[in-house]
């Protein structure tokens, strides 16, 4: 009995379907990532001068044309192809014309062209004009290579130059910023009866109101006294009125060591982070300040801001400092 033959179904198989779309992707992706990517254009010259060089179709590579030769600077040459032959084949046939040739059909041509044998066979390759052009070559490399890490060099200065100057322009915004805040600030203290209890000063990034230690809390203590309450309620509507961003509480200490034993600090550390937490939980109990805006940290004895060696030094190291960030700074 004869078997019936397969039959073959038109169209491409399955696979080969597949794959061929699998190509394409791969293609659009490759092609996505050259797209994105960024070309040095020095490098590239080196590399193309590289390649050119080595695999002239002349001997010597692109030095055999001489100066604007076509293998040797690219592409962009072959729109003045025309113009290019051209000027070569009149300046063969007139080497031709000029040129004598002597039995062993070399040219003696003084102008070092082309040599030509009796049967019209090129016998040369313009060896002068070739030397010549390799001279220039290298020259035009050095060049280029010069010339591309110049403008690396000064793209580069340009750059740091703009950034220095986008950063001091912004610097002097946030100065701006903050003097205004802090103008505001202390006219609303010195309105509130508080220029002789809270000192003001401030940077490119905040306003800071500091308090001496000794208007809130007693030696070795962090519990807030009964007369530090009028004081913070006055300075907690100021941060109402004027912190619409971060509010950042830092307490702070002089050299002195704790020598209280069975204590709740043991330490300045512990101290000073102590009394930027009273502060802090004041705040969130008596104002409608949002806690989440409010920072506070412990500074200990790092930061002193006079000599701890005499009483009136170390008064001023036992401080509270508040930071109202300004609405250009990046802490805001």
């Amino acid at each position: 009995m004869a078997k019936k033959p397969e039959e073959i179904k038109p169209g491409l198989p399955a696979w080969q379907g597949t794959f061929g779309d699998l190509m394409n992707l791969l293609l659009c992706f490759f092609v996505l990532l050259f797209s994105m990517a960024n070309m040095d254009a020095a490098k590239f010259e080196e590399v193309a001068a590289s390649f050119s060089s080595a695999f002239g179709i002349f001997t010597g590579g692109e030095a055999a044309f001489g100066q604007g030769a076509l293998v040797g600077d690219g592409i962009s040459q072959l729109n003045e192809l025309s113009n290019y032959i051209i000027s070569m084949g009149l300046s063969q046939s007139g080497s031709q014309e000029e040129d004598t040739t002597n039995k062993e059909g070399e040219n003696a041509s003084e102008s070092g062209g082309q040599g030509v044998n009796e049967e019209g066979d090129s016998a040369g390759v313009m060896e002068g004009q070739g030397s010549q052009g390799e001279g220039a070559e290298g020259e035009t490399e050095g060049d280029k290579t010069q010339s591309g890490q110049e403008s690396e060099e000064q793209s580069e200065e340009q750059k740091e130059i703009t950034a220095a100057e986008a950063q001091e322009k912004a610097e002097a915004e946030q100065l701006k910023a903050s003097e205004k805040l802090a103008n505001e600030v202390e006219g609303a203290l010195d309105e509130m009866d508080l220029v002789n209890q809270v000192d003001v000063n401030f940077t490119s990034q905040y306003v800071q109101l500091t308090l001496q230690g000794s208007i809130l809390f007693d030696s070795g203590d962090a519990t807030l006294k009964e007369a530090a309450g009028p004081i913070l309620d006055k300075v907690g509507t100021v941060l109402e009125r004027y912190a619409g961003g971060t509010i950042e509480i830092e307490g702070h200490t002089d050299n002195v060591p704790m020598h209280r034993s069975g204590g709740k600090y043991t330490n300045n550390d512990e101290l000073s982070d102590g009394r930027a937490l009273s502060v802090f939980y004041y705040f969130v109990e008596n104002t409608t300040l949002e806690p989440d805006n409010i920072k506070h940290s412990g500074r200990g004895e790092y930061e002193p801001v006079a000599d701890n060696s005499t009483p009136e030094g170390r008064a001023k190291n036992r401080r509270v400092e508040i930071r109202i960030y300004n609405p250009l700074s990046p802490m805001y």
